[in-house]
């Protein structure tokens, strides 16, 4: 494997409690390494600083894995809870200004689509995603919590899709 060919594509699952990431590298479908975690925010805090701490906290990992790719879940809202996509919204915001200040291009990708395209089912749940997930990174243990699992897809549809 030629060493220019290697990628390295962060996901992230954005979401004001816990915004997950996840980090693959490899070519294509074959990942050599991969890393994840959360980014958790307390509720006793405004928003500006909820919003400050995923900012800073994704800056850091950023800086630190150096990725060649961005891709993050695309917006949603659900008809009963409208203010929770414009939080969404939000938090998806400081993602795209932490990977333009770190000069990372960055996508958005539909959740449906990143389900359909991992297990042909583009309403998989989350059980199924991150068996799947676990799966294609050959790792025995569970991915927890869920947020890190879902970020993972993203950077493995990255990894796999976009060059």
């Amino acid at each position: 494997m030629l060493l220019h060919s290697l990628r390295k594509i962060i996901g992230i699952d954005p979401g004001l409690a816990a915004t997950g990431y996840g980090v693959v590298e490899g070519t294509g479908r074959k990942v050599g390494d991969y890393s994840f975690g959360t980014i958790r925010t307390p509720k006793s805090e405004n928003l500006a600083c909820r919003l400050n701490h995923i900012f800073s906290q994704l800056r850091t990992i950023l800086n630190s894995e150096k990725p060649n790719l961005i891709v993050i879940e695309g917006i949603f809202s659900l008809k009963q809870y409208p203010t929770s996509g414009i939080v969404l919204g939000k938090v998806c915001g400081v993602v795209h200004v932490a990977g333009a200040q770190c000069e990372i291009p960055t996508i958005e990708l539909p959740a449906r689509e990143v389900k359909r395209i991992l297990t042909g089912n583009g309403g998989a749940g989350k059980s199924q995603m991150e068996q799947t997930v676990r799966h294609l990174l050959k790792r025995k243990a569970p991915i927890s919590p869920s947020h890190a699992s879902d970020a993972l897809a993203l950077a493995l549809v990255g990894l796999s899709r976009y060059h």
